[in-house]
């Protein structure tokens, strides 16, 4: 397939080559005959990209506080890192697309193979979508027609927030792509409509459509337009499509509105606002959300839980469903608002008009490249490569921001050989394939597993997608490294250790490894050292100052992400584990207590291990504190000493004859030594962490988790 992509860090806007995806549960792949560019969102986006770091940096100063506060916990260096690979990481521009249904994925109910759909999929000649984002389209709409149905959604969002009736008097300020087609939904409500731009030949579009107008350019005062329009009395409604940074829009809706009128923001402008303006009126002032009720909703979007009609009239997919009738009604009329059309490969060119012609409305691409090569799940990255027997050659599931900025680099540097990247969309393997120099980028694990040039797989997704990669990556004799955590639940932790187990028997011994890098960092090295030249009992305390995620976070669902415990504490249990040298015999765990208006309380809790040798140690593992606060602490006591660890940059000795600290310019959380001594330990026969602490570690999260849950 091929995709529009911007690059974030110089604006460019290009066109990349990179497997199909494949039909997940829930979802459809579509192949696209035609898009829609957003002129007003995706401008915005191709003039960011195109900006100075100076001049992104004011364009987002919540961001700018963010990176503020990752310099003082983290460092210079490795904010400056994280910061580059964000920026560099392309964005897939587009959200819609007009296509053919090609693949279905399992509980797709309602769309078959062949169906004309509409959806929010990107600018590519092959999409995936989730089932609740896409839309029959009826025989009565053209493709091109249907284009424009996802903008329209985000006006008729707007419009059922302002809940307008028949003869009330409604302005738009902004008459661009939205802002027309709101005008005409307005109309189509029974509504008289005033629009408002400084554009002639926008509004000359809005008269067309039935609106009265007022254009500021000319001297026009729109709050006087809109009094006399509203024969005095002040208008009932105003919709804000407008894309600005002043806050004049909002200031001119409130003062020609009646008393309680209502302001709905569909676009972006200021928001200084005059108290005095809406007090005296009582206005009403809302925020619209994109296509309506499910957007950003994860149990809407992606597991495709949909609202009971009895109780939510209109979802976003029934929002899609309503502009559609009205163009097949021909209440809705798109036409007049192309202005420019480009065949999909001329996308550079679009995207120029897209920044040259300020009047331009919809811009629409056009695919007409060969279905029957579309579909292709692998993708030639470097035909040239060569494989030799002196290093492992791996594949890589998946390409996400940990994988490409983190793991991907140490497995590099450490000399190990890129064969495949294997991701669900395709697209962000093959930028960070090409990045890193991977040979194929490919969207079918089974292909990569059954090649025989690949002999170590490392597996970085999704966490309940872990076990079975685990499992069967064994099974084909691979040599196996897990981001963290092994499994979710016991019965995942068995399934691996049944496949561990029987890759034992045929003489292969396949290493398995879980990217347990902390024991790694060379602060921890040099605190193991320390504590083997006594051989008393320790005592440990390890806080993990983790920042609050939200509960609609991945991560947070037990049955996705197994939970923030077994997701991103295993790797304290574990540190804890390697720096007492000795078996865990005992655990308690206790959480904060459920309190109103806090979804997750896992995340707030104290673990507490006992081992064999009579050490002991206790993890605090917090979602509630300052992000000013050291994220990771780590704290020893024994023999009269102390050592303590700051977020892996700053080490402590108190009474350790000889040494008293250890501190490092940037953080050092061993990523990379921990991909070297996996390598390391593939090429020895030898492995890095023993399977036994990595099984015995997984199964005490485990039950840490179930522990904290059931109280």
């Amino acid at each position: 397939m091929k995709q529009i992509l911007q690059d974030m860090a110089k604006g460019g806007t290009s066109i990349a080559e990179a497997p199909a995806p494949r039909a997940s549960r829930g979802s459809i792949v579509i192949n696209t005959r035609v898009s829609l560019i957003s002129a007003g969102t995706e401008r915005m986006l191709v003039g960011f990209g195109k900006a100075s770091y100076l001049e992104k940096a004011r364009q987002q100063p919540d961001k700018v506080k963010m990176v503020l506060e990752k310099v003082r916990t983290d460092g210079l260096m490795t904010t400056i890192d994280a910061v580059q690979s964000k920026l560099s990481q392309p964005l897939a521009l587009g959200y819609s697309n007009v296509g053919v249904v090609a693949e279905l994925g399992s509980d797709v109910e309602g769309f078959k193979v062949g169906d004309r759909v509409v959806s929010n999929g990107a600018h590519a000649d092959v999409v995936k979508v989730p089932k609740n984002l896409c839309a029959l389209i009826p025989d009565e709409v053209s493709d091109a027609d249907a284009a424009f149905v996802v903008v329209a959604s985000i006006g008729l969002q707007g419009i059922r927030l302002a809940k307008p009736t028949l003869g009330e008097s409604f302005v738009v300020t902004g008459a661009g792509l939205i802002g027309l087609l709101t005008v005409q939904l307005l109309r189509a409500h029974g509504c008289r409509v005033l629009a408002v731009d400084f554009d002639e030949s926008k509004l000359e579009l809005a008269r067309q459509f039935g609106a009265v107008t007022c254009n500021p350019s000319k001297g026009e005062d729109p709050v006087a337009a809109g009094m006399a329009f509203s024969r005095g009395q002040g208008v009932d409604g105003v919709i804000i499509t407008a894309s600005t940074k002043v806050s004049d829009p909002v200031t001119h809706a409130a003062r020609m509105s009646r008393k309680r009128g209502r302001i709905v923001m569909v676009g972006v402008t200021g928001l200084e606002l005059n108290r005095a303006d809406f007090y005296e009126k009582e206005l009403t002032f809302q925020v619209s959300c994109s296509y309506g009720p499910g957007r950003y909703d994860t149990a809407y979007e992606e597991k495709g839980q949909d609202y009971p009609i009895g109780f939510v009239r209109w979802t976003e997919q029934r929002n899609f469903e309503a502009v559609l009738d009205m163009l097949a009604s021909g209440q809705l009329n798109v036409k007049p608002l192309i202005t420019h059309r480009f065949a999909f490969e001329q996308a550079s060119e679009a995207y120029q008009a897209l920044t040259d012609d300020r009047s331009g409305l919809g811009i629409v691409l056009d695919y007409t490249s060969d279905v029957s090569v579309r579909g292709i799940k692998e993708v030639a990255l470097n035909d040239t490569a060569v494989f030799t027997t002196q290093s492992p050659v791996m594949a890589f599931i998946g390409a996400g921001n940990y994988a490409s900025r983190v793991l991907i680099p140490a497995f590099k540097a450490a000399g190990a050989q890129f064969h495949t990247i294997v991701t669900a969309g395709g697209i962000s393997g093959t930028v960070h394939g090409k990045k890193s120099g991977f040979a194929k980028a490919s969207t079918d694990f089974d292909a990569a597993l059954a090649d025989a040039q690949i002999n170590t797989v490392a597996i970085v997704t999704r966490h309940d997608s872990h076990a079975r990669f685990v499992s069967e990556s064994l099974a084909a004799g691979k040599h196996v490294f897990v981001e963290k955590p092994l499994a979710i639940s016991h019965a995942e932790l068995d399934q691996v250790r049944q496949a561990y187990s029987a890759s034992r028997g045929d003489g292969t011994a396949p290493q398995l490894m879980v990217g347990f890098n902390r024991r790694f960092s060379p602060q921890v090295v040099k605190m193991k050292a320390l504590l083997e030249s006594t051989k008393e009992p320790k005592t440990f305390l390890l806080t993990m100052n983790a920042g609050a995620i939200p509960s609609s976070h991945w991560t947070q669902d037990n049955a996705v992400g197994g939970g923030r415990i077994i997701g991103e504490a295993c790797h304290f249990v574990d540190l804890m584990r390697f720096l007492a040298g000795s078996k865990i015999v005992s655990l308690q765990a206790r959480r904060m207590g459920n309190a109103p208006g806090i979804d997750i309380v896992e995340d707030r809790a104290s673990i507490t291990l006992g081992f064999e040798d009579g050490s002991f140690g206790t993890i605090i593992y917090t979602a509630n504190g300052a992000s000013s606060f050291p994220k990771e602490r780590v704290e020893v006591f024994v023999a009269g000493r102390v050592l303590q660890l700051d977020n892996f940059r700053k080490l402590k000795g108190y009474g350790w004859p000889g040494f008293k600290k250890l501190n490092l310019w940037k953080q050092d959380k061993g990523q990379h030594q921990c991909a070297a001594q996996f390598i390391g330990g593939i090429k020895r026969g030898q492995p890095a962490i023993p399977a036994d602490e990595i099984f015995e570690v997984a199964q005490v999260t485990i039950e840490i988790a179930e522990i904290l849950r059931a109280q």
